[in-house]
């Protein structure tokens, strides 16, 4: 459909049009769910390998402990809890929710894709021209996010919560949901926030944000980005500060991305107003 065909749809005809973006998203999601339904030994044997004391993130902070002469708290073989199922439909349930949340995580790139296509033909050419670079990159940060909840952010709640206890008559016996729920916000949460730079991309083209805020917030950036760590992570304050440098990290890459974009329609600025 060209983009002159576009600007004559009416209201319901970009209903309609947005109606079939969701399908297509929504059926993207359900295959892959099947998928994961179906493959449901692979699946929960990664999701269950966080509680493992074997666990790649528990040997590196185990060996960092012992490399700085002190006794890591990770250095275990089995974390002292037990993951139980309550309700009779309790592990169907957790086994459907779990397939869907799979789908929508890998199937993020086409539904970005979708979405992109929706919005696309209001844009500039040359903003469309974005559109693969924008995919690619949008799909990157957000699985890198995904690692990053899972390797990191997972077995530090996990290993924290799992194994907190306010007396020994009391013994952690974890509800499935209740595990599932620590895994899952931990790892979309992730794949949201490392979507930073990507929003200030956008916000920087709207005019929103420039380079100079940003700088100039930087500082309440920080405390902003202290609260999202404390939010996704255990209550200790070494598993916040290893969460908040690569977020902060992140908010840096933004600032430049926000000045390449600024100096960009500065030039271009320039250029009109001398033709």
């Amino acid at each position: 459909m060209s983009t002159e065909q576009k600007d004559e749809m009416s209201f319901l005809d970009h209903l309609e049009e947005l109606r079939w973006h969701l399908i297509r998203s929504a059926l993207a999601v359900l295959i892959v769910s099947v998928v994961a339904f179906v493959c449901k030994r692979f699946i929960f044997a990664i999701l269950f390998a966080p509680k493992e004391g074997s666990f790649v993130t528990y040997r590196f902070f185990c060996r960092m402990g012992h490399f700085f002469g002190f006794e890591s708290d990770f250095c275990t073989e089995h974390l002292p809890f037990i993951i139980q199922s309550r309700t009779m439909a309790g592990q169907f349930s957790a086994h459907i929710w779990t397939s869907i949340w799979a789908g929508v995580i890998v199937a993020f790139p086409y539904i970005l894709y979708e979405v992109w296509r929706f919005i696309a033909p209001a844009l500039y050419e040359n903003e469309r021209r974005l559109a693969r670079g924008f995919i690619l990159v949008a799909s990157a940060l957000f699985f890198v996010g995904v690692l990053f909840g899972y390797y990191l952010i997972t077995p530090l709640s996990i290993n924290f919560l799992g194994t907190y206890s306010v007396s020994p008559e009391v013994t952690n016996n974890i509800d499935i949901d209740s595990y599932f729920s620590v895994v899952r916000s931990s790892v979309i949460s992730s794949g949201i926030v490392f979507e930073l730079p990507i929003i200030i991309y956008f916000l920087t083209k709207l005019g929103v944000v420039t380079p100079a805020f940003l700088r100039k917030y930087r500082r309440h950036a920080l405390i902003v980005v202290l609260i999202i760590a404390a939010i996704i992570t255990p209550p200790d304050v070494a598993s916040q500060i290893i969460v908040s440098i690569p977020i902060m990290l992140l908010y840096e890459a933004s600032i430049l991305i926000s000045a390449y974009i600024a100096r960009k329609e500065s030039r271009e600025q320039t250029v009109e107003s001398k033709a």
